[in-house]
């Protein structure tokens, strides 16, 4: 696996060897030593999945408060979606700031991202279907969000206001960041 660390630290890009014969190709998916090796999260309470129907859908921002903060591990196993992670750590020199980056069972890229960042995706092909590794169980109580088209963070989402969203994502109350450092 190669891990490409983002502008956002802690956030990283990770492609696997794909390995192509006459059958189709083998990946690896997921092994623990190469995360552990960086210091990163190997431990995964859940998997899940989510298929979306329709090109443009936008599914986030969500993020669980302390104690059920969790690292993500996503990737696009079918489709193509434009995934989105939102550092909302007050204390980090890049409080607010946002990275997007484009994940497809074409490119079978996955990004890795740690605690008190947000995340969310749009959907940019009809049918995508997006899996999850998860540290922490979910936790209704725990559950927090951020409104796609929320001022204070300003995502630039490439296809525009969402084809589908749903009324939990688009009623998140605007965001009240800390001051700045």
């Amino acid at each position: 696996m190669t891990f490409t660390e983002t502008r956002l630290p802690g956030v990283w890009l990770v492609d696997g060897e794909v390995f192509h014969d006459n059958r189709g190709l083998f990946a690896l998916a997921w092994a623990p030593e190469p995360f552990a090796a960086r210091g990163l999260e190997t431990g995964i309470a859940q998997a899940s999945l989510a298929v979306n129907r329709r090109r443009g859908t936008i599914r986030g921002l969500h993020y669980q408060s302390a104690p059920f903060e969790e690292v993500k591990f996503i990737r696009a196993i079918r489709g193509v979606v434009y995934d989105v992670a939102v550092d909302v750590r007050p204390d980090s020199p890049t409080y607010r700031r946002w990275l997007g980056v484009e994940l497809s069972a074409e490119n079978r890229r996955m990004l890795y991202v740690p605690r008190g960042f947000a995340h969310g995706y749009q959907t940019l092909s009809d049918d995508a279907e997006v899996l999850y590794f998860v540290s922490a169980p979910y936790s209704p109580a725990h559950q927090q969000g951020i409104r796609w088209n929320d001022p204070a963070i300003g995502i630039d989402w490439p296809l525009g206001p969402p084809t589908v969203i749903s009324d939990r994502d688009r009623q998140f109350p605007d965001f009240q960041p800390a001051p700045v450092r």
